[in-house]
């Protein structure tokens, strides 16, 4: 159908009436999950994922219905001035690398002129079908035809009517567009796209209705397939990439790579071997990375108090010129206290029982100052519903926070010890390398002997006598009296913090969340239990390794960490610049298939 120049405009918007996570209908659940399967790249809290037609971006002609998923036209229809378009509330994000999306005539009305198709502009005029205006394009029903920011269609492919299914996808690699129908691959329709697409329908005669698919339902046709096409493309071109001629020069640069790496970790032995084996030399000495290595070991057996103790004797100077990384430590601490992981509970080289762990549970041995050994744990009673099993949430996993690689370091930067999650969702396994305990590196000393006092564990009778329990209680009492001091003087810390460098939200926040622990019966199973998860050591750790790095002059992040969080951070500028081939490849893909070679 020709169309016919036409200046009237209606009234456009950018708010649509479903977003991301509603719940209204059953099949709207059903959708989020289909979507994120379909584009896992997608970072929808930067680029929004067309979901529905656009309550607001629409002709008044268009009636919207079921979830704003079907369209139906309430016009005259009496010539192509009456014509009438709906867009999504979103462009198409880059990410998605190739979208796609059907339509499903239910009913072709008095003459079936409906458009499919894409606009551009965000001003785009909705009394026009897709197609006629600049930057527009659409395949119409009534004649086949292809429209190209033109009046004037091309022949395309066949009509469409009642019960047919119409499919427009973007190829974002190539910046092409095509059609199927029922299935069926029509070949590609548009050429040279430009960026951020609106996904449109247009409709023209009364009766006309439409229902769209974003996703939220199988496709008639099989887009997974030309998905993993794309995909298979994409990562034979990195991997088929040629290498300059001087290879030598590169295998050099990656020895030298992997061995900083082991050196930043802490894998004395392995490092050590590496080193020799490659012929190289270690930027430091074996007697640091092993003081290095003690620490970390600390840290992530949760023996706070020890932690910082090493940190003050090997280092001296770090943590009083660090104050935040310094409260960051205590917290930590605290929290550890909490656990019953930090043994000393801040006094020495004292130890407390492992059957204290719960300090709630030993608060409860003694109120107003009278002892009640009955409410100790024993290992045999009801009490072990107090398990440090239940360290993760009610879901089974343990929580993130938002503060765990955000702290605020002396030297002006951000201290993400480890490479953190970019907008792709990579994260550089630093975690990961830190929770292998150094299993590499243990050199005959599992039994490490700090302060006098040999690291084992302690075999605690569970049948204890009345004796043993009242001489537990009495522990308990201690210890949860010290605790309580510690955190008076942390609170202290805090509040000479913000007094000398202004208010601090990560450190207020990280103070809150421990301090809250002392609210629940059970800390390893509330709302916060995920502070008492042993992975959260894990960024403290790397967090404190690398403050000791940059004090002796090292880099605070290793050259491979470095290289790593480049390739992710490429990846979030090609999608914001439209550049549709980071879809369809990650650094996780990439490591993964290096790894099997």
């Amino acid at each position: 159908m020709t169309s016919h120049n036409n200046t009237s405009n209606s009234s456009s918007s950018s708010s649509g009436a479903v977003g991301p996570g509603a719940t209204s209908g059953s099949g709207q659940t059903t959708m989020v999950d289909r979507l994120k399967l379909l584009y896992p790249n997608v970072n929808e809290a930067v680029d929004q994922l067309p979901r529905s037609w656009s309550s607001q971006d629409k002709c008044t002609t268009i009636g919207l219905t079921q979830n704003n998923l079907r369209v139906h036209y309430k016009g005259v229809g009496k010539s192509h001035t009456d014509a009438a378009s709906v867009r999504t509330p979103y462009p198409i994000p880059a990410a998605c690398g190739l979208y796609y999306f059907e339509v499903k005539i239910i009913s072709k009305g008095r003459d079936g002129y409906m458009g499919i198709g894409l606009t551009a502009h965000p001003h785009f005029k909705m009394n026009r079908l897709p197609g006629w205006d600049k930057q527009s394009y659409g395949y119409h029903g009534d004649d086949g035809n292809s429209f190209c920011s033109s009046g004037n269609g091309q022949p395309y492919g066949p009509t469409f009517t009642t019960g047919d299914i119409i499919g427009c996808g973007v190829n974002l690699v190539d910046n092409t567009c095509f059609y199927t129908k029922n299935g069926h691959h029509l070949g590609i329709a548009f050429r040279d796209l430009p960026p951020r697409l609106y996904p449109t329908v247009g409709l023209q005669t009364p009766g006309e209705v439409v229902d769209a698919n974003f996703g939220q339902e199988p496709f008639k046709f099989d887009i997974e397939d030309m998905l993993k096409e794309l995909r298979a493309a994409t990562k034979a071109t990195i991997y088929n990439f040629p290498l300059p001629d001087d290879q030598g020069d590169w295998t050099v640069i990656l020895h030298k790579m992997v061995s900083s790496y082991l050196v930043h970790h802490g894998y004395s032995s392995t490092a050590d071997t590496f080193a020799r084996t490659t012929g190289q030399s270690l930027q430091e000495d074996m007697a640091s990375i092993k003081n290095r290595q003690k620490i970390i070991k600390l840290v992530l057996s949760g023996r706070m108090g020890q932690a910082i103790e090493q940190t003050v004797r090997l280092y001296p100077g770090l943590l009083e010129s660090n104050q935040n990384l310094l409260f960051m430590l205590k917290c930590r601490q605290f929290i550890e206290m909490v656990n019953g992981s930090d043994f000393d509970l801040g006094s020495g080289s004292s130890r407390t029982s492992p059957v204290q762990t719960s300090v709630i549970q030993s608060t409860k041995s003694y109120q107003n100052g009278n002892t009640v050994p009955d409410t100790i744990p024993d290992g045999s009673g009801d009490n072990q519903g107090l398990s440090k099993s239940n360290v993760h949430s009610n879901n089974g996993t343990c929580i993130e926070d938002d503060y765990s690689n955000d702290v605020e370091m002396e030297n002006g930067h951000t201290n993400n010890a480890a490479v953190n999650s970019s907008s792709n969702g990579y994260k550089n396994g630093n975690s990961t390398v830190l929770n292998d305990s150094l299993d590499d590196d243990d050199d005959d000393e599992e039994e490490e002997v700090v302060d006098g006092t040999r690291d084992e564990e302690m075999d605690v009778d569970s049948s204890l006598s009345p004796n043993c329990k009242s001489a537990s209680a009495l522990a308990a009492r201690s210890g949860v009296e010290r605790m309580l001091e510690f955190g008076r003087e942390l609170f202290q810390m805090s509040q000479r913090l913000e007094k000398e460098q202004g208010v601090n939200e990560t450190n207020q926040k990280m103070l809150e969340d421990a301090f809250s622990l002392l609210a629940y019966s059970n800390p390893w199973a509330s709302p916060l239990g995920w502070q008492l998860c042993p992975s959260r050591r894990e960024s403290v750790c790397a967090a404190l390794n690398s403050a000791i790095l940059e004090s002796m002059s090292y880099s605070w992040r290793p050259p491979l960490e470095v290289c790593i969080a480049h390739a992710c951070e490429l990846l979030r500028l090609m999608s914001s610049s439209s550049l549709g081939a980071c879809a369809f490849v990650s650094v996780e893909d990439v490591l993964t298939q290096q790894q099997h070679h």
